[in-house]
């Protein structure tokens, strides 16, 4: 029997299968394909955008590098002033309203600091699953591909699998099997939301005449089309109501019919090499939590790719989930510490189903939507607008309600850097919380090593320490606890206690 089984074996599954291995959890990832690298998966179908806050998560794990390598970034970004954050390099657009970067108000960042993962990147579907099928299989993690699951069942103590032939049992289930989740239904989670507007597709196609279909996102009577970098890469927005999902086969055919029709031009296509489907349907479930059966990514929400949110969504419910799932599988966890999960990332899925739904409300090929896009536009467009659309999409001004008086408590952790050139996203790469305590108070360090196999201390100055005395980050980089000045010990051992201790471990806590 496993700790873990997970179903799905994208770069979400991959990534909560990493973080259970690298505290020491047996885990099985099973995955449907037999291919490891499908074509769709590849550039430039995969073409994919990590935020800031994603390419955050690869940094606190070591997986930076690897991450830019497998994506064709050279190196690690350049920091030009170390004590200077710099503007981000772009800007998620908004309903195809492209944002200017040096439009953002890093004024309005109050908690961004330089590093090497300050910003995000593009990349694939591909070379984020190779990267963290690669740390998987580093820590332990066993994936077997072909396995299509066909039944869940539960009890007190247990999960069992059926995939085929084969039955496989394990404490808890994580689904990570996508939109069309086996788990989720085969486990009982409702899945409620609203049903689509459009029928989307993304191609890669020959065309005898592309010069007649403009550069870019262009919005027409009839939808919404968009020439995309590479040759003959195009999509196409169908406002029928999602008549066309990907129940049926894109066809040569059918795409240029709805491209004729969507641009308003006679541009013809001769071959289509690739081509997919989607819609905006946009549904959650109500809780990501049934008994022992877990839910992340695709399978808790979906929605439509606009804004290219959907990747970092999932990676955000990974790196919420990995932690906590480990810590209560190695029995150290406090109590209720896996139902804060659905608690802090379903109305983090809920904003972003809402962004969805209000692009595709501005973008309907009708006057009253066209007239509210026109003024939308004017404000984005503004500083304010943009500051306001980048703290949205980039990822890092994501804030839990976590209690407590500071304002950066529940909020992503920014790269503190100490004067000895070592960061705090080094300092995360074990799983393990860290206390940064830039006032080296003896008191705190001695609180902080009533858990050393899941907080690492960590003292001395930093380079910008924000006017922070010590700060408790978890281990997926969010504030638990912050002090003004010289910190108070006991105030650290109550959000130690909340986020580290089991019951035995509360007995031995600091006097209140």
């Amino acid at each position: 029997m496993h700790d873990v089984v997970i179903v799905g074996g994208g770069p979400v599954g991959l990534f909560v299968a990493g973080e259970l291995g690298l505290a020491g959890c047996s885990v099985l990832v099973l995955e449907r394909d037999s291919e490891p690298h499908p074509e769709a998966r590849r550039l430039p179908l995969g073409l994919r955008g990590l935020s800031a806050g994603s390419v955050e998560a690869f940094h606190r794990r070591g997986l930076l590098p690897s991450l830019l390598a497998a994506s064709g970034v050279a190196g690690v970004p350049d920091v030009p002033d170390p004590d200077e954050p710099a503007p981000p390099r772009s800007v998620a657009h908004f309903a195809g309203t492209a944002l200017d970067p040096a439009d953002v108000d890093l004024a309005r960042l109050p908690y961004r600091l330089p590093g090497p993962a300050a910003d995000g990147i593009m990349t694939s579907l591909d070379a984020v699953q190779t990267v963290l099928a690669e740390r998987a299989a580093a820590v332990g993690v066993e994936i077997r591909r072909g396995c299509a699951v066909t039944a869940v069942r539960q009890d007190t103590g247990t999960v069992t699998v059926r995939a085929g032939d084969h039955e496989f049992r394990a404490r808890w289930l994580v689904g990570c099997d996508g939109g069309r989740s086996s788990v989720r239904r085969l486990a009982g989670f409702d899945f409620l939301g609203t049903e689509p507007r459009f029928t989307g597709y993304v191609a890669v196609a020959t065309l005898t005449d592309p010069d007649v279909l403009r550069p870019g996102f262009t919005l027409t009577p009839a939808g919404m089309y968009l020439t995309m970098t590479g040759p003959g890469h195009l999509g196409v927005l169908d406002f029928d109501g999602g008549a066309y999902d990907r129940s049926r086969p894109v066809t040569r055919e059918h795409l240029q019919e709805v491209l004729r029709r969507v641009s308003g031009t006679d541009v013809t296509l001769t071959d289509v090499h690739l081509a997919s489907s989607f819609t905006d349907r946009a549904m959650q479930t109500s809780t990501y939590r049934r008994g022992r059966v877990l839910l992340a990514g695709d399978a808790a929400h979906i929605h439509s790719p606009l804004g290219g949110q959907g990747l970092n969504l999932g990676l955000g419910d990974a790196m919420n989930l990995g932690w906590k799932l480990a810590a209560t599988v190695r029995g150290h966890a406090p109590d209720g510490l896996l139902d804060t999960y659905t608690a802090e990332r379903h109305p983090v899925g809920a904003e972003v189903l809402e962004w969805s739904r209000a692009q595709v409300a501005v973008m309907r090929p009708d006057p009253h939507s066209r007239a509210a896009l026109a003024v939308l536009r004017e404000l984005l467009t503004t500083r304010d607008g943009t500051t306001y659309a980048f703290r949205r999409t980039a990822g890092t001004e994501l804030r839990y309600d976590l209690g407590g008086e500071s304002p950066l408590v529940g909020h992503d952790a920014p790269d503190f850097r100490l004067a000895d050139g070592t960061r705090l996203g080094e300092l995360l790469r074990d799983g393990r919380g860290v206390v940064l305590d830039f006032s080296a108070c003896g008191d705190l360090r001695d609180a902080a090593l009533r858990f050393p196999d899941r907080i690492r201390y960590a003292g001395g100055p930093a380079r910008d320490d924000l006017g922070l005395g010590a700060v408790l980050v978890r281990p997926d980089g969010v504030v638990a606890w912050a002090a003004d000045g010289t910190p108070d010990p006991g105030s650290f051992d109550r959000a130690a206690t909340r986020w580290f201790a089991t019951a035995s471990d509360e007995a031995m806590a600091l006097p209140r």
